[in-house]
């Protein structure tokens, strides 16, 4: 197992791109260690490499995901990220204190974070919805990367029609958050929630708009009517 993330390791520093780690850092507010490849080439990286692992337990996978994420650098983690959803056919609902585990340990950015709970978590529970209670724990957390997961980790189901009571449910424990990253991410699950329940969405920004900070209000209408936002916009 240790010869392939030696190969990946290599192989990243031999793809750094030198635009892209002069210019890596100023997209995010914390300090983050990175090469410096780009993301299609790192995907590009996890796909080949992942054809000589396809065959093996997924037991063994997941253990070669956490060494990539236990690194603590950025493309390491968007491999583990893609491997982990490379076998989503084979979740099983114990996997979920795996993947909390990777949350809570491992993910220290806004990118980690929406690359993994986007795809990997939120297929798991579409697969697993008795899951999504967990969710509601998670936007309780003290760990903000925890918070913002429960709310992006059900964009893609959101944009599905999926979830409407429990995003509400969970829109509604995160609402007063300070962090401006755990308000993004439940304006980004209203917004995602939106494009299949315009009206209800509305409704329920109105009826939150007096104490929803802004950064979530904008993120949320940004794909209503221009009527409907400048409604929700209005002081």
């Amino acid at each position: 197992m240790g010869n392939i993330i030696a190969d990946i390791r290599q192989a990243l520093k031999n793809s750094v791109d030198e635009k892209t780690k002069s210019t890596g850092q100023k997209f995010f507010k914390e300090e983050i260690r990175f090469y410096g490849v780009k993301v299609t080439k790192v995907h590009e990286i996890a796909k080949q490499a992942f054809s000589r692992i396809k065959d093996k337990p997924k037991k063994e996978i997941f253990a070669l995901c956490e060494e990539l994420w236990k690194s603590g650098l950025n493309e390491e983690t968007y491999i583990a990220c893609d491997w982990s959803f490379y076998i989503r056919k084979d979740y099983k609902p114990e996997d979920f204190k795996v993947f909390e585990k990777w949350v809570d340990l491992y993910v220290n950015n806004w990118s980690s974070c929406d690359s993994f709970c986007n795809h990997s978590v939120g297929e798991f529970i579409e697969m697993y919805p008795q899951h999504i209670e967990d969710l509601k724990r998670w936007a309780k957390s003290e760990n903000r990367w925890v918070k913002r997961g429960a709310a992006v980790t059900l964009i893609l189901p959101a944009r599905k029609g999926m979830f409407l009571k429990d995003i509400f449910e969970i829109s509604d424990i995160l609402l007063l958050d300070s962090d401006d990253m755990v308000q993004k991410g439940y304006g980004w699950m209203l917004k995602a929630a939106s494009q299949a329940h315009q009206q209800e969405v509305f409704e329920y920004v109105m009826s939150k708009k007096a104490i929803m900070p802004r950064t979530s209000l904008r993120y949320a209408i940004e794909k209503m009517s221009q009527d409907l936002r400048t409604k929700a916009m209005e002081k």
